[in-house]
């Protein structure tokens, strides 16, 4: 596991806007952090624990992630989990967690392509799931997007969208309904 806080190659931490709640800040943490790693990557999950509750009672893990008790460190903390395993259908991954009382949400980054709705009238008829994706990676209006969903077990949801195109922490799109059925499907991981 590994504190999605790091520092930047810059070695400086990542900047939220100051005035964003603290799940619009971990957000865009994440989206930051992956940011960092480049495109074409894996989707990556991320556990969103309290960051005071952490301290307190996982002081060894707080202090290996780089959460001092002086810090002014943002209220949740995502934690990177191990790979989502390869070849396995991100939905069918997700319907196989389940978390512990300490996370209070989650969060996942993933990279898929998109099309402007002035495409959806020239989808060809009868495609089955991977002649479409072959469809949509040929269209010349695709874009490459990364997006970073997260909810909370009490509802709260947030999002970001950043574009290939305009990869840039200024060009990046925040809000609760961007995705929701990712954000439906993290939230019933944690539906007993």
């Amino acid at each position: 596991m590994s504190n999605a806080s790091a520092s930047t190659p810059d070695n400086q931490p990542p900047q939220a806007p100051m005035a964003a709640s603290p799940l619009t800040r971990a957000v865009l943490e994440i989206d930051e952090y992956a940011s960092g790693l480049g495109w074409d990557q894996p989707a990556r999950l991320f556990a969103l624990v309290d960051t005071a509750r952490l301290r307190t009672q996982e002081p060894s893990l707080a202090s290996q992630l780089g959460l001092d008790a002086n810090d002014s460190a943002a209220a949740l903390t995502p934690v990177e989990q191990d790979e989502i395993p390869a070849g396995t259908a991100l939905d069918e991954f997700l319907g196989t967690l389940a978390w512990p009382d300490a996370v209070a949400g989650c969060a996942l980054t993933v990279e898929r392509l998109m099309l402007p709705s002035s495409a959806e009238s020239s989808v060809p008829e009868g495609l089955d799931d991977a002649a479409l994706a072959d469809w949509v990676a040929s269209h010349p209006d695709r874009q490459e997007v990364r997006m970073t969903v997260a909810v909370l077990r009490d509802g709260s949801r947030e999002s970001a969208l950043r574009l290939r195109e305009k990869d840039s922490p200024t060009e990046v799109l925040t809000g609760a309904g961007l995705v929701p059925g990712l954000a439906e499907a993290l939230a019933a991981t944690f539906e007993d």
